[in-house]
């Protein structure tokens, strides 16, 4: 059930399906706003998870062509110390994909600090995963009076845009979206980012999948991905980061490899690079009670 700011839901047939307890509390804890930015005439509809009631906000943002459903099993843990958030960023999960936008990391940035503006409206520390740490590298470059503190989990930032923006026009931009459809493509992934193979199970594939039945789903993923995505940030550019940062990075990480954990470390200067053990490109999923416990242990520094 996802539900609005009136608790009324809109549902969704395949969350009864899920079976794991933390994928089917978190879906049933999934909210929808309407947000209103300068992108459109009309709000746009948002979605998003809030639990815990004390300490410093932190706002969670997830990865490429996900939802607030990754973050399942971390959110519950660092909630306990933390009001903590779950957004569903412009142009993925289940957040409304208005016509006439188009889905570039600037609307992106856009609508996030619009959200921010109207929910959490005080500084936070901000967490990424995958794309979701170059969204948040590129928010807090953009807005460092918001951002206390920021962690970066497998982060993306250090590489190009997605390869697949070069088939990114009429007819292979839909089928490239197909691609990325099928169940068995999506499977695959999803081995890949776990060292531990036995986690992609059927649930993982569900939680991985639940929104693409979201409407306009294929034409934001198609207008993202020829907008060129989250480029490489140069080293300059990361040096002006000045809030401390935790760089969170699974050993075994077979989706960006493990050499930009360095580079991040290198790059931004007040930060220090801890490895997840026996881990892949999700720690988050993999490993999410180590996670929370250096998140919490980052967070309570001064």
């Amino acid at each position: 059930m996802i539900q609005s700011e009136s608790q009324s839901g809109i549902e969704i047939a395949a969350i009864r399906q899920l079976t794991e307890s933390t994928s089917v509390t978190l879906a049933q804890s999934i909210k929808q706003i309407a947000i209103a930015t300068p992108l459109s005439t009309q709000p746009i509809v948002t979605t998003y998870v809030q639990k815990g009631n004390s300490g410093t906000p932190l706002l969670l943002i997830h990865g490429f062509d996900s939802s607030v459903l990754e973050y399942r099993r971390l959110l519950p843990l660092v909630a306990e110390k933390h009001q903590t958030w779950a957004i569903d960023l412009l142009g993925f999960g289940f957040t409304n994909r208005p016509t006439g936008i188009r889905f570039s990391t600037a609307e992106i940035k856009t609508h996030l600090y619009h959200f921010w503006k109207t929910l959490i409206n005080q500084p936070m520390i901000l967490v990424g995963a995958s794309m979701g740490g170059a969204a948040a590298i590129d928010f807090t470059l953009t807005y460092p009076e918001i951002v206390k503190k920021l962690v970066l989990i497998d982060s993306a930032g250090l590489i190009g845009s997605s390869p697949l923006a070069k088939y990114m026009f009429p007819p292979f931009d839909y089928l490239a979206a197909q691609f990325l459809r099928n169940p068995r493509v999506r499977q695959s992934i999803s081995r890949a980012a776990y060292k531990n193979k036995s986690l992609a199970t059927i649930d993982a594939q569900l939680c991985a999948a639940l929104h693409l039945e979201c409407p306009n789903w294929q034409q934001a993923l198609i207008a993202f991905t020829k907008s060129g995505g989250y480029t490489a940030f140069r080293f300059k550019k990361l040096g002006e980061i000045q809030q401390p940062t935790l760089i969170l990075w699974g050993d075994s990480d077979r989706i960006l490899g493990t050499k930009d954990a360095k580079r991040f470390n290198r790059a931004i200067p007040n930060s220090q690079l801890i490895w997840i053990q026996d881990c892949g490109h999700i720690p988050h999923l993999e490993q999410p009670q180590i996670t929370a416990q250096h998140i919490l242990e980052f967070s309570e520094k001064d």
